[in-house]
């Protein structure tokens, strides 16, 4: 008797949190590391991470950044420097205290983050407004010593890339922090088919050393809110603190102005959380690692047959798509079915001896379970149609929840109450003082996840929580 391969999946709309644990074993994205809070990123899930990299990384060599890499150890010292951004991340900071049998002189942390080796070099490289503006990005790994973890969405160490710029003004780094917002917010909606908010970060919640930041916000199932992406302004900060300094036109010494920016593979988690269903992944076609799935159906008369025609459908898919063809015999047709939608491959081709005598192929999508014939001859056109259909339907799907679970509070009872009975986004009024944040959070467990960066008037409005009046109208939500 076969295994069968898909079993005791929890309901996603009963039980989200083990839900989400299942498919991602189950589907063999990654596994537990025998070390606590840390995760093995197994083929399929590393394959996903490949075409985000890929796709990314296309777009900021094409607004002109380049990679490069910097080491994984960073001096106390150099962490120390910029005093607010060791305070925002010490209690995640893990850190090397000997080398081999020796002490070591200096503890070296292993990076939570980049900015101060990265500075550090940045001093030695930068002397002229020539020279500006640098625009390095790295693709690498970090540890934060996180309490609490759950696969790719928070984990002890995690892949990510950060992007560190130097610029001669203000207006060039900001103009850069936006720049680079819209790539985030571009790509996780074409590439991922997730809906997600764009502005800026309360300076209560803002990435620790930074002037601004900026963020991309999507919306989980259960109501909850993940920060998908982050673009920070650190003004002169870090400047200062590393003595990054360059002769301007007007011959004149000047601290120079930087950002950061970053995605990780947190957002394999969202692509996950967002998309799948009962039956396991349900992964968007232009970040899946397979995009089409031949099955070829035959009893021993038909086989040849069969398997020719199939060979054939593959030489001619695999150009234009990454195709797998399964062949293997001593699985039934229905046991590689479940597997197949398990991975979440966005279509299925189905071919069968009934389908030869009508010179067809079976078209079965993951997202919807559409089934329809398609003739032989029209299968290439088709499949990138469809697969087309699938992406843009994916992101429709996504932007409805999101928006119908985006909803405006008159008051403050009102406000609790959608935060407790329903989910999702709040809009409402905010008179900028952190008193009010607070207040906010350790009666709700929401935060302000954005400012929206052309926020609506707020003439005549008055703070949901004090009814002062209002600075901004801003998105508060629960989150991960």
């Amino acid at each position: 008797m076969e295994e069968k391969l898909v079993k005791e999946i929890p309901a996603k709309s009963e039980n989200l949190s083990q839900w989400y644990i299942e498919v991602i074993r189950k589907a063999e994205l990654a596994d537990y590391a025998p070390m606590k809070g840390m995760m093995v990123i197994r083929p399929a899930g590393y394959a996903i991470w490949e075409n985000i990299q890929r796709l990314l990384d296309k777009r900021f060599k094409e607004t002109g950044h380049v990679n490069a890499y910097f080491p994984l150890f960073i001096p106390e010292s150099f962490l120390k420097k910029e005093a607010e951004h060791v305070e925002g991340f010490a209690p995640e900071v893990a850190w090397v205290t000997r080398g081999g049998s020796e002490e070591l002189q200096e503890p070296l942390a292993v990076r939570p983050t980049s900015e101060a080796i990265i500075c550090a070099m940045y001093s030695k490289w930068v002397r002229s407004w020539r020279d500006l503006p640098l625009l390095i990005n790295q693709w690498a790994n970090v540890v934060r010593w996180e309490k609490v973890t759950r696969p790719f969405l928070r984990t002890t160490e995690f892949l990510w890339q950060e992007g560190h710029t130097v610029h001669a003004s203000f207006e060039d780094a900001q103009e850069e922090v936006l720049r680079i917002l819209g790539i985030y917010q571009d790509f996780i909606e074409k590439e991922l088919a997730i809906k997600v908010y764009a502005g800026r970060k309360s300076d209560r919640e803002k990435f620790a050393g930074a002037l601004y930041t900026y963020t991309v916000e999507a919306l989980m199932p259960d109501g909850k809110a993940l920060q998908a992406g982050t673009s920070h302004n650190l003004g002169q900060n870090f400047s200062k603190a590393f003595e990054i300094r360059f002769e301007d036109r007007d011959q004149k010494l000047k601290y120079a102005w930087q950002t950061s920016w970053g995605v990780s593979t947190r957002l394999i988690g969202a692509t996950v959380m967002v998309h799948g269903d009962d039956d396991g992944l349900v992964l968007p076609p232009k970040v899946a690692p397979h995009q089409v799935v031949i099955v070829p159906i035959f009893k021993a008369r038909d086989k040849d047959k069969v398997l020719s025609v199939g060979e054939k459908l593959h030489a001619d898919l695999k150009g234009r798509f990454r195709t797998v063809y399964d062949s293997r015999e001593e699985y039934t047709p229905g046991w590689k079915f479940a597997e197949w939608e398990l991975r979440g491959v966005p279509l299925r081709i189905e071919i069968g001896p009934r389908d030869l005598e009508k010179n067809q192929a079976v078209f079965v999508r993951r997202d919807t379970r559409e089934k329809f014939p398609v003739p032989l001859d029209e299968v290439v056109h088709r499949a990138e149609e469809v697969l087309e259909e699938i992406q843009r339907d994916l992101f429709k799907r996504s932007e409805d929840f999101t928006r119908e679970n985006t909803r405006e509070a008159k008051d403050y009872e009102e406000f609790r109450e959608i935060l407790e009975e329903r989910r999702g986004f709040v809009v409402a009024p905010w008179c900028g003082r952190e008193e009010c944040e607070l207040k906010v959070k350790e009666e709700t467990k929401a935060t302000i996840r954005l400012i929206p960066p052309e926020g609506e008037s707020v003439e005549g409005k008055k703070c949901i929580v004090c009814g002062r009046p209002a600075k901004h109208v801003v998105y508060f939500a629960r989150s991960y």
